[in-house]
């Protein structure tokens, strides 16, 4: 184990990093993850270059970490590098999984992301899906970080159980379609009630940006716009409560 004391240090500085620069996650292929449970999930799931402890913090006796490079660090060390409030001492430094383009090819249960921007919405939609059983989320152009530590956080560990890729969302609705996927948006006007659509088995949601919704070159790609009703006041739904929704009724 390498113990870690001054704030100088070049890791540290990395770390630092990658907890608050997109550039140095997307140049790098790394991030970092913060607290017991994503900490584990990461160990299980993808492949973690460096368990970093604040000093005094034990790591559970059921973890698998002979693999795994271990670093102790000072509590003014782990306050420094810590997103939370309350920190529980425990980080990781993980790669970022690449997903090949013959996995993506039998992929048929899709969440396509249109500019979403909050880093939080985009967390729970992940979440989301992954536990409606989706094939993988595409993040397109203005999205969020899927590694920004407030998605990490807002996925529950979900962004290491489901494949979350980046891409031209025109492309992809174009290959989808190629493949008999069919694809749906969510928009207010030339829309159905979303429950009114018949189920395939096997298709696309596009959800789009918190204020301005779905572009509308994507809009035109697409087989048919769903909209949810709102019987009451509230003038919208948020972003990723009217994915779980929609998601829902085409997942199951």
């Amino acid at each position: 184990m390498k113990f870690i004391e001054s704030n100088q240090n070049a890791l540290v500085k990395y770390w630092k990093k990658l907890a608050t620069t997109r550039k140095e996650r997307d140049k790098s292929g790394e991030f970092l993850v913060e607290g017991f449970h994503l900490v584990e999930e990461a160990l299980k799931h993808t492949d973690v270059l460096h368990l970093i402890v604040r000093e005094g913090v034990e790591i559970p006796s059921d973890w698998d970490i002979d693999n795994v490079f271990l670093i102790e660090v000072t509590d003014a060390i782990a306050k420094e590098l810590a997103e939370t409030e309350h920190t529980q001492g425990i980080f990781a430094q993980c790669k970022q999984k690449a997903f090949d383009a013959s996995a993506q090819s039998s992929w048929t249960k899709l969440l396509l992301v249109d500019a979403v921007q909050d880093p939080g919405n985009i967390g729970t939609m992940i979440r989301t899906a992954d536990a409606a059983g989706i094939d993988a989320v595409v993040l397109g152009k203005g999205s969020a970080d899927p590694y920004n530590p407030k998605t990490v956080r807002s996925t529950q560990g979900s962004i290491f159980h489901i494949p979350v890729v980046r891409g031209d969302l025109s492309e992809w609705v174009a290959d989808l379609k190629d493949r008999d996927v069919p694809v749906y948006g969510t928009a207010l006007e030339n829309s159905v009630v979303y429950n009114e659509v018949k189920k395939e088995g096997k298709f696309a949601l596009i959800m789009g940006n918190e204020g301005s919704g779905i572009a509308p070159e994507l809009l035109k790609q697409t087989d048919a716009n769903v909209i949810i009703p709102i019987n009451g006041a509230a003038e919208s739904l948020n972003v990723a409560v009217a994915t779980g929704i929609v998601l829902y009724h085409f997942a199951l």
